[in-house]
């Protein structure tokens, strides 16, 4: 995704100082871009706003000409990766409604689009969790995203079910969500060696573990009807 493409999603993040300038948005998105992969390889309070802005090519100035400190700049990347995250779910389960896709399709496309924002910004997800005590807030937008997750996805899912005992299938929804998220975040903290956050088994078994309770709770429905 390029700088410019972006924008639209920087645009109005907490933190983050009004520009008009095609070329002054760009460097905001490429700094909150980068700030992201160094925080891959080392905790928030040891992120250097120097090496960030060398590794961009701007200046320290350039860095507080539009960020209004390094807390607000955080804010920005995880306000930037929650809108990211909903904006990935929202095309596709868009994609998967418009192409009827089966529920196994509708569960492994979600766990996907969730794995990689994860993958995309470990580290500033690792931060949110490591500082959730002292600053509450960052936690805050991590929860509100998962709540925005399982809301969007909801109603998909539940299409591919079939018909009756909604209460019961949604709170089925929302068990295989909270196994998906605890896994993910695991694996963020933990790095365990078993199947690792980067491993493409990750997304298998997933998308599997949520299909097969999914289609077990459908599958209910049937054989009480009988």
């Amino acid at each position: 995704m390029s700088h410019a493409a972006d924008w639209p999603l920087v645009q109005d993040l907490p933190g983050i100082l009004p520009t008009r300038q095609r070329r002054s948005q760009e460097t905001t998105v490429a700094l909150l871009e980068a700030g992201a992969e160094l925080l891959r390889d080392c905790a928030f309070h040891e992120l250097s706003i120097d090496e960030l802005c060398s590794r961009v090519g701007v200046t320290v100035g350039a860095f507080y000409g539009r960020f209004e400190s390094k807390d607000a700049f955080f804010a920005a990347l995880m306000s930037l990766a929650a809108r990211r995250c909903l904006a990935a779910i929202d095309e596709a389960v868009a994609k998967d409604d418009r192409l009827q896709a089966s529920l196994q399709a509708a569960c492994r496309d979600v766990v996907a689009v969730v794995t990689d924002v994860v993958r995309r910004n470990e580290g500033v997800l690792r931060a949110a969790m490591q500082y959730k005590a002292v600053q509450p807030a960052r936690w805050i937008t991590v929860r509100d995203t998962g709540s925005g997750i399982i809301e969007r996805s909801t109603l998909l899912l539940l299409a591919r079910m079939g018909r009756g005992r909604k209460a019961a299938k949604t709170r089925t929804i929302g068990f295989a969500f909270q196994m998906v998220f605890g896994t993910l975040i695991n694996a963020v903290l933990n790095k365990p060696r078993l199947v690792g956050l980067h491993d493409k088994e990750m997304v298998d078994r997933l998308a599997l573990a949520m299909f097969l309770q999914l289609d077990h709770e459908a599958r209910g429905r049937k054989k009480t009807s009988r």
